[in-house]
């Protein structure tokens, strides 16, 4: 009976017109298409948000830029956009913007760094399911709940050590921000370390070193490369927060190098102005997009950084 079936089947096969699709596959062939064009959208709407972004920058800092010559902007002293006569010498607000940074790289790479490595080689499996999700709690937290922390939980106790700090400063912002950037620094180093195949660590041990030169001589150097980018993106991410340093920071645009003092970072300016209620085809409203594009090209350069690093440095194992 099983073999009459059989070939009746094939007999219809061979009655089928030579090369004529299956009706089957040709449903599947058009949900496959269906769901190819419907990916594609998806991938072509993130692409041409960013370059619209892209655009207007570009285009409003050029119109800027034929007001304002581009060495006055890149090298003067004093910005003073919103006063007269005005000046659009951005480097105050650049000096603001790598000090808190600076100061929030000291707590978080640090911290982050000693954080993973506890996760990664310390920690038991229990420790660590417990500890990860609490660590990774900070990166939850709103960003204006960690602005008013600085301006009313963080300057008091530094003014106790510093009774001239200033009630807006960028030591009280630049330590807030380290603390928020914790959780990206470790989360990404761990993961990094944990790629470390268990061989090499066995190895080390076979060779009498102990848990902490296996650590520090074998798996921090082999994974270098993904730590490298981790902080890479962390300075990414500490260079474009707006919130915390609008609250904490300050507006003061005197180019200075004191944390003690008010500072005014590029993503604070851009938010105090935008929110403002200068006419919208002034020369001074487009100071946001040359600053905006300016603060796009270091982003941007150290993502290019760290993505050269991995593929440089990546360290592939079996």
């Amino acid at each position: 009976m099983m073999d009459q079936l059989q070939a009746n089947r094939t007999a219809q096969h061979e009655r089928a017109a030579p090369g004529a699709p299956l009706v089957g596959n040709r449903w599947r062939s058009m949900r496959e298409r269906i769901i190819g064009s419907v990916l594609f959208l998806c991938a072509a709407v993130s692409i041409l948000t960013t370059a619209g972004i892209v655009g207007v920058l570009i285009f409003e800092a050029l119109e800027f830029l034929r007001a304002v010559p581009l060495l006055d902007f890149l090298t003067g002293t004093v910005w003073t956009p919103l006063f007269s006569p005005p000046s659009f010498g951005v480097l105050p607000l650049v000096a603001g913007t790598a000090v808190v940074s600076l100061i929030a790289m000291l707590i978080a790479l640090p911290l982050g760094l000693l954080a993973a490595i506890f996760l990664s080689e310390y920690a038991s499996p229990r420790v660590r399911r417990v500890l990860r999700p609490l660590l990774e709690i900070l990166a939850g937290v709103p960003t204006v709940v960690y602005g008013y922390f600085a301006l009313t939980f963080i300057t008091p106790l530094l003014r106790q050590l510093w009774p001239d700090m200033q009630v807006f400063n960028a030591l009280s912002a630049g330590i807030v921000m380290g603390i928020m950037i914790i959780p990206l620094v470790s989360s990404l180093s761990e993961d990094a370390m944990t790629a470390v195949p268990r061989a090499l660590r066995e190895a080390a041990y076979g060779l009498g070193a102990t848990k902490l030169e296996v650590t520090l001589r074998t798996v921090v150097p082999s994974a270098l490369s993904g730590i490298t980018a981790a902080f890479i993106l962390a300075i990414s991410r500490a260079i474009g927060e707006t919130m915390i340093v609008l609250i904490a920071a300050g507006q003061s645009t005197i180019m200075q190098l004191n944390p003690l003092k008010a500072m005014e970072t590029m993503t604070a300016f851009i938010a105090r102005v935008s929110l403002g209620d200068n006419p919208q085809q002034s020369i001074e409203f487009k100071t946001i997009f040359a600053v905006g594009m300016l603060l796009f090209i270091m982003t941007f350069a150290l993502n290019l950084i760290s993505q050269r690093i991995l593929t440089r440095y990546r360290q592939v194992y079996q």
